[in-house]
């Protein structure tokens, strides 16, 4: 059976942003719920088809396949190898609702969750979870069409030394919250003509992690993280563009008192090109050649993204015409293949002459092959230049 469009599934537009994307999900999610259709394989078989199409579309490299390739770019799925458990489901979205399957919007939907709630226990007790950081890595044309391996510094929270992130003075430990008792959230049932309510609040006193510091670390004030500088390694792919973005996972902030840390997003920005103007996977060279050569043809030596090139200059091309050098641009990302190298001939014209040159040019423009006839075309009017800039810009 053929897999349904992971946008029509969460009724989303490919223009969807991250914002629409999240709320489309919890809306199935909730519609789907197994403690809202018990016994009902039909909606459980929708709520993991639901999850599959938020692990997609939520990566912003999956999500680019997708939209090129469909669910054959996905190599099995890309990456996704299907949730058999719908526990694998809250374990990996449960932050999509709120602070976790057990303590966020399902337990209030349906009053606890059964087994999961031991779940948000163990991540109340683990801290607040570290934020995600974002910079900025600026790369040449050359550095995207070969892919490069970057060191980069950034300022980040890291892991206190000192007390191993618990955020306790050595030779001291964290106690359970007397509150929550370790669950890290408040129950509070409220009764009315329409029945019982029950909502539930992260613990206030504890911060909803479960636990508290009585005696702090001096060296992080009891945060169980300091501020530091770390290097990283980037690894970015052939055939980026401007705005793509790398994460890497569980290289952001630290958490608070063992908290899980935040990722790093890496996002791409291109250098501006002295010479090459880049077009999806395609480059473009304005090649100045004289009026000899384009007359009478020549090989001329040009730059590439690879290194230097031979290229044939045909006798009689006229200026403006563009010429294609196959995969000479930019590799397609995660594919064999790569864009081209057009290179726009520009004949150019002296403007300085001297006499006896000014005097051989008069003799030659009397020829009648230096003037053009009725029915000849100029390199303008070519369908080659124009096919060229469909492909250009297509």
């Amino acid at each position: 059976m053929a897999k349904r469009d992971y946008y029509e599934i969460l009724g989303i537009s490919r223009q969807a942003g991250e914002d629409d994307l999240k709320k489309a999900y919890r809306k199935a999610a909730m519609k789907y719920h197994p403690d809202r259709n018990p016994d009902n394989k039909e909606a459980e078989e929708k709520f993991k088809e639901a999850a599959e199409a938020y692990e997609v579309l939520s990566d912003p490299e999956k999500r680019r396949r997708y939209d090129q390739y469909g669910h054959s770019g996905m190599r099995a799925g890309a990456d996704f190898h299907g949730y058999t458990d719908i526990n694998d489901i809250f374990s990996n979205f449960g932050d999509i609702f709120g602070g976790g399957f057990g303590g966020g919007i399902f337990d209030e939907m349906f009053g606890g969750g059964g087994g999961r709630k031991g779940g948000a226990r163990q991540r109340a007790s683990q801290g607040t979870a570290g934020s995600d950081l974002k910079i900025r890595l600026k790369l040449t044309l050359e550095e995207i069409a070969s892919g490069v391996e970057k060191k980069i510094k950034i300022k980040r929270w890291k892991t206190c030394q000192s007390c191993s992130g618990s955020g306790a003075r050595k030779g001291s430990s964290r106690t359970v919250c007397s509150v929550c008792k370790g669950a890290g959230e408040v129950r509070h049932v409220s009764r009315s003509v329409f029945g019982q309510f029950v909502s539930i609040t992260a613990c206030s006193t504890c911060n909803g992690e479960g636990q508290i510091v009585k005696d702090h670390c001096p060296d992080c004030s009891g945060e169980g993280r300091v501020q530091g500088e770390s290097t990283v390694k980037v690894s970015v792919p052939a055939g980026v563009s401007e705005g793509n973005y790398i994460p890497l996972r569980g290289q952001g902030n630290a958490g608070q008192r063992g908290g899980p840390p935040g990722d790093l997003l890496v996002i791409i920005e291109e250098e501006p090109h002295p010479v090459f103007t880049r077009h999806g996977d395609d480059v473009m060279l304005d090649l100045l050649v004289g009026f000899s050569d384009a007359a009478l043809g020549a090989e001329v030596e040009i730059p590439t993204l690879s290194g230097k090139a031979r290229l044939k200059i045909d006798a009689g091309t006229q200026s403006g015409r563009i010429l294609r050098m196959r995969e000479k641009g930019i590799p397609t990302l995660n594919g064999r293949s790569a864009g081209d190298q057009l290179v726009r001939v520009n004949v150019w014209v002296p403007t300085k002459l001297s006499r006896e040159e000014k005097d051989q040019i008069r003799v030659l423009a009397k020829s009648e092959n230096f003037s053009p006839k009725p029915g000849d075309k100029s390199a303008h009017s070519d369908k080659s230049f124009f096919s060229a800039i469909r492909n250009l810009f297509s």
